[in-house]
């Protein structure tokens, strides 16, 4: 009968087993979900951010790697010539402020030459890069004024080498650059009494002696004269002789000149750091011998202040 007990019984036994069975679970046993929506507008933000701190990671830290490399060259009263320990660097002993006239040629004993008697005019040395070689005579009076000279054989310097060791000097002041026809190495660096020659501008004591010699006060005899003048024409400069200088060539000893009173009589191992006061001159270029910088032959101003009177004008005063 339909509506037995029993039918009824069987009926309640049917719908208890249906709510107590489990649910029907998805693939791997997991519950149905709701479709959701990739937030792919924060994962390419993400994606971005992360390639920024990659590349600037990529850049910095060679720098900053870089920079602490260099510090080990900085000269201070305790390490007065750190070149002492870059390997290569050749050292000489030169008398200062010996001058010579335009017309006139010195016998020098190296190639590039990196101190002796000199042009009573400087190279402009505001980092320069003088794309035509230029007269020695006047280089070496800017590496008497705390100055580094960069010089590369165009035979053995391509285009990138070049780029390479204009970064290294363009707008930077106490330095210039310019080709050095027939030099014996790549590339050649000067400052007063020192000379490191090398195979690659890519090598890095090029940063090393930079560091070490630019405006090293300890190393330089006029510290404190200027790099900028308005007597060399940095557009047309003075060229470059690569003939013998002759018999006539001024000597390396300058037998027969007469030293500047202005740049001479500095203080022991160079004047004071950072800028001393040899002769009487201002740092940063000031009046060494009452004479204005960059102006060969104004003389002295007789009892100024702070400034001793030359006997006689001198004729590279302030260089």
């Amino acid at each position: 009968m339909p509506n037995s007990p029993s039918a009824k019984s069987a009926k309640a036994a049917k719908a208890a087993a249906k709510l107590s069975a489990p649910r029907k679970r998805g693939r791997q046993g997991q519950l149905p979900k709701k479709n959701r929506q990739i937030p792919w507008l924060a994962i390419g933000a993400a994606v971005v951010i992360i390639a920024l701190i990659g590349a600037l990671a990529y850049n910095l830290v060679p720098k900053y790697r870089e920079r602490a490399e260099l510090d080990k060259y900085t000269p201070s009263a305790q390490q007065k010539d750190p070149s002492d320990g870059i390997a290569g660097v050749v050292k000489k002993e030169y008398p200062a402020g010996l001058h010579i006239g335009g017309n006139q040629r010195v016998a020098y004993d190296q190639s590039p030459p990196f101190g002796g008697p000199h042009d009573q005019s400087w190279a402009t040395c505001t980092g320069v890069v003088y794309t035509k070689p230029i007269r020695v005579e006047n280089a070496v009076h800017s590496l008497e004024h705390g100055a580094v000279w960069i010089t590369y054989n165009p035979d053995k310097v391509g285009a990138d080498g070049i780029q390479t060791l204009k970064a290294k000097v363009e707008g930077k002041p106490y330095t210039m650059m310019s080709p050095f026809p027939g030099q014996d190495s790549a590339v050649a660096l000067q400052s007063w009494g020192h000379q490191l020659k090398l195979d690659s501008p890519d090598d890095k004591r090029v940063g090393q002696f930079i560091t070490a010699l630019r405006l090293n006060s300890y190393t330089y005899p006029e510290v404190g004269a200027d790099c900028s003048t308005i007597v060399f024409d940095t557009d047309n400069p003075p060229p470059f002789d690569p003939t013998p200088p002759g018999p006539d060539a001024v000597p390396m000893d300058g037998k027969g000149l007469t030293p500047d009173p202005s740049e001479v009589g500095g203080l022991p191992g160079g004047g004071l750091p950072g800028g001393g006061l040899p002769g009487g001159g201002l740092p940063g270029g000031g009046l060494p011998g009452g004479g204005l910088p960059g102006v060969p032959g104004v003389p002295a101003l007789p009892g100024a202040p702070g400034i001793p009177a030359p006997t006689q004008p001198a004729p590279g005063a302030g260089q």
